[in-house]
């Protein structure tokens, strides 16, 4: 008998991601807050369109100029302390926008809300990414970084309903009541369950061989990474990674469209009530989750039957994003279930291509992880400040939504555009070495400008 058999692995990868997905709900659950409260919001408050677009932009402005700053915070202190934090922060700022008729100018009351909530979400994508470069292995990644994107459409079709229901039931106010106080409850459950690789009690050496083996990073949060300005510079001199970055600033103006006019829409537009809208606003968020998890078992099946990294994440990520320009439908049919289905083959096609996450984990500097991210989470989330004050322009000046919709098609014909033509092929920018400050820095760019 043998006694010196080795231990199977453990899976608490898995218990991980759970917990990522968890909190992602709740990252999109309390942007979304305000797109649900605004139709009787608005006019409770009495903000006109334009005004309404600035309240929703106050978040973005925040979480996008924070992006650079979050990573670095997040390669100093690690993603299990920051973003553990930013949860419980950024729930608390939810929970008091409840009470933003309360003050004089509830407008400034809201945007100061969101634009704090802004700053407190800016380290999430990121800690995200992070985590599950650390905790998964590249043939898993895809399927990985899927799921914890496809927690932002689980959101808006789970919980679009019950804060519908608790708005035509309770009132605005208590849309973030709840939101923020389970976002709080989450934060508390994260720290009892969230740990890095090394760290984690319930992990064997099986399982940290097996990820490190595939080429997950599990050891990178064993210390703190210094901050270097060559590491922004190299970066963002890369040409692959600007394709990277603008391909995600057209896909994340589609979301922003869903997360922030498309209540709105369907009530102004098409003469929903708001029960119905709560019912039909779901079924696009649950196409764009099977969409999601389509993506990213189709990039990591490609993986396994021997295509190139370059060919299994960019196939999925340019033929969604073409397909999501057919949003464009809607403006030339008036049946509503056909314009849900139009959303839904729209938002299901958005899912498919949202494996921008997975490529930056796949090419970013091993030891700038937080970073990189960050740097691309700003450019993505330009679109969160952009696309709402932009449709709402568009509503003023032309009185209906038809030119929202050209817009957000055009948005995924030039994202496919990006990853055609300025991307070229996937590397990790520091493959000489562990790092990229000075010399391999130029070196990591000038070979990725070659590729």
């Amino acid at each position: 008998m043998n006694n010196n058999k080795v231990p199977a692995k453990t899976n608490v990868r898995y218990l991980i991601l759970s917990m990522i997905f968890l909190v992602t709900i709740f990252n999109y659950v309390d942007r979304a807050t305000l797109s649900i409260a605004a139709p009787i919001l608005r006019k409770d408050l009495g903000f006109d369109a334009v005004s309404m677009g600035i309240a929703f932009s106050a978040f973005g402005w925040a979480y996008t100029g924070m992006q650079i700053p979050g990573g670095i915070i997040l390669d100093r202190f690690g993603s299990r302390l920051v973003l553990g934090i930013s949860l419980i922060l950024w729930s608390v700022l939810t929970f008091l926008q409840g009470f933003v008729d309360m003050f004089s100018s509830a407008l400034l009351a809201l945007f100061v809300l969101r634009f704090l909530m802004g700053i407190a979400e800016s380290p999430a994508f990121p800690a995200n990414n992070r985590l599950t470069v650390m905790w998964f292995p590249r043939h898993e990644r895809g399927m990985a970084t899927a799921i914890f994107q496809s927690a932002q459409y689980a959101a808006l079709a789970v919980f679009t309903p019950i804060m519908l229901w608790l708005l035509s039931t309770w009132g605005w106010q208590h849309v973030f009541f709840f939101t923020g106080g389970a976002g709080i409850l989450i934060g508390l459950l994260w720290f009892f369950v969230v740990q890095e690789p090394r760290k984690h009690k319930r992990v064997n050496q099986a399982e940290l061989d097996y990820i490190e083996s595939g080429g997950g990073l599990p050891s990178i949060g064993d210390a703190p990474t210094p901050f270097s300005w060559s590491q922004i510079k190299a970066i963002g001199a890369n040409r692959m990674m600007l394709g990277i970055y603008l391909g995600q600033f057209c896909l994340t103006s589609i979301t922003w469209f869903f997360l922030t006019w498309f209540p709105t829409y369907l009530i102004e537009a098409k003469g929903m009530t708001i029960l119905k809208v709560g019912i039909a606003a779901a079924i696009p968020a649950v196409a764009g989750c099977l969409g999601g998890i389509v993506g990213g078992t189709w990039s990591d099946w490609m993986l396994r039957r021997g295509f190139s990294l370059t060919a299994a994440r960019k196939t999925p990520i340019i033929s969604g994003l073409l397909l999501s320009s057919s949003i464009i439908v809607a403006n030339y049919v008036q049946s509503v279930p056909l314009i849900i289905a139009v959303m839904s083959l729209a938002f299901f096609a958005k899912g498919v291509g949202n494996l921008g996450w997975c490529i930056v984990g796949d090419v970013s500097p091993k030891h700038a992880l937080g970073i990189s991210g960050g740097m691309f989470n700003l450019c993505g989330n330009l679109a969160s400040i952009v696309t709402p004050i932009a449709i709402g322009l568009m509503i003023n000046k032309f009185g209906s939504f038809d030119w929202a919709l050209v817009y957000v098609a055009a948005m995924g014909l030039l994202g496919a555009f990006a990853y055609l033509v300025i991307v070229g092929r996937l590397r990790r920018l520091d493959s000489d070495g562990p790092a990229m400050p000075g010399v391999k820095a130029n070196r990591a760019v000038a070979g990725s400008k070659q590729s």
